[in-house]
């Protein structure tokens, strides 16, 4: 399917990211395809067959990123994959924290492309919010992301990276050896527990648009799922498209996570142009997919996220429509209003907190839940709708300004 806009100019999907060293990272690797890397270097089938599972196991649920590391593996063999293999993680160019706990990672590929992931930690849950493409096609004009050009799509290496990245900064790896010796360790000692995680779901809400990613986004998944490795229930997983019909029917059924839809609008006209992917598929398009979305009941309802934009999109009127299509497509739908998190230079002001409320009650009254989503990281802009990276270059204009500001915060 082509995608509009700039595309990744390499013309065969890559699973893996090329070092200037050669050695080939297995981050975001199957079991089977590290199996088929292992044989590609020399290993005959069964011994590439043992291997892989030993390795799978240390990078995804021990989180280990050196061989030597890797006990069960004999240390004569550990160089051997060590000279053509490689562990990896993303490279964090900048980690800022917000004043509200919220955590984001400006981070760069190996060939040198940027990209950002966020870490929400809640009373009861830690949300990673993680991106699936270096800039974006689509252009919604609410959203800072929406401003850059398409740069390419990520790995499914570069995607996992940012759930094991995280991982790494929450301290959130077993500990021990979780064999009957463990028992002589320092009782002190931090031991395995899959419970009491910060880390709890994994929303792909990041940069980019995860189904036109689609391969790449989905063997990343399945990684994250996977029993024996990172093993987060796709119950906790949400995938959020603008609008990709074709695809949405195949992600139900070959990743089968719970599924958000960016609506933000319930006419033709404004939706046009706020989302323009509505050009191609329009709302009833658009709803008539989620309807027949694998898997949506009442328990796993699906999320329509809707940014509220003063005088645009918020009017009473159109709470009711909203409820009117909701009603009409017979969908198990809930709606997350999300207050406009504001940009240099975006057009449109966040409705006011009255108006919010008020559109909240119309959709509640009728009986969908209709919660306002609390901004979270505006200060260091990892609220929705606002990452955007250094990928992107600043007019002079735009630096000395920046300068300007951030001398003026300094007194």
């Amino acid at each position: 399917m082509q995608i509009p806009g700039h595309i990744d100019p390499v013309p065969v999907p890559r699973a893996i990211t090329p070092r200037e060293d050669g050695r080939v990272d297995l981050l975001g690797l199957s079991r089977d395809q590290i199996r088929a890397e292992l044989e590609s270097a020399g290993l005959d089938a069964k011994q590439a067959k043992l291997r892989a599972k030993q390795i799978f196991h240390w990078l995804y649920h021990r989180g280990v990123t050196d061989f030597d590391a890797m006990t069960d593996i004999a240390k004569a063999q550990r160089p051997f994959f060590a000279e053509r293999f490689v562990i990896g993680r993303p490279q964090v160019v900048e980690a800022q924290v917000s004043s509200d706990g919220t955590r984001k990672w400006l981070l760069r590929s190996d060939d040198g492309q940027d990209y950002e992931m966020v870490f929400i930690p809640d009373a009861d849950r830690g949300t990673l919010c993680v991106s699936s493409q270096v800039g974006c096609t689509l252009n919604c004009r609410f959203c800072h992301t929406g401003t850059m050009r398409l740069v390419r799509n990520l790995t499914p290496g570069e995607i996992v990276g940012q759930v094991m990245l995280a991982r790494d900064a929450l301290g959130e790896w077993p500990k021990g050896t979780m064999a009957a010796s463990d028992e002589d360790e320092d009782d002190d000692a931090p031991q395995y527990s899959p419970d009491g995680r910060m880390l709890t779901n994994i929303v792909m809400m990041g940069m980019g648009e995860p189904l036109y990613n689609f391969d790449n986004v989905r063997d990343a998944l399945k990684v994250v799922m996977d029993g024996d490795g990172l093993a987060l229930s796709k119950r906790r997983i949400t995938l959020s498209t603008s609008g990709v019909v074709p695809m949405m029917a195949r992600a139900g059924e070959e990743i089968g996570v719970n599924l958000a839809v960016s609506l933000h609008a319930v006419t033709k006209d404004v939706r046009d142009e706020i989302v323009p992917i509505n050009r191609k598929y329009g709302i009833e398009e658009l709803l008539s997919a989620c309807a027949a979305y694998p898997g949506a009941n009442n328990a796993r309802r699906i999320t329509f996220e809707y940014v509220m934009l003063a005088g645009k999109n918020d009017s009473d009127e159109d709470a009711r429509e909203l409820v009117r299509l909701i009603r009409h497509y017979k969908l198990p739908a809930k709606v997350n209003l999300i207050p406009f998190n504001p940009w240099p230079g975006a057009i449109y002001e966040c409705s006011s907190p009255e108006r919010v409320r008020r559109f909240s009650e119309i959709i509640f009254e009728a009986g969908i839940s209709a919660p306002v989503r609390t901004p979270r990281g505006r200060d260091i802009a990892a609220a929705c709708g606002q990452l955007k990276t250094q990928a992107t270059k600043m007019s002079r204009a735009e630096l000395d300004r920046l300068a300007e500001e951030k001398q003026a915060a300094l007194g």
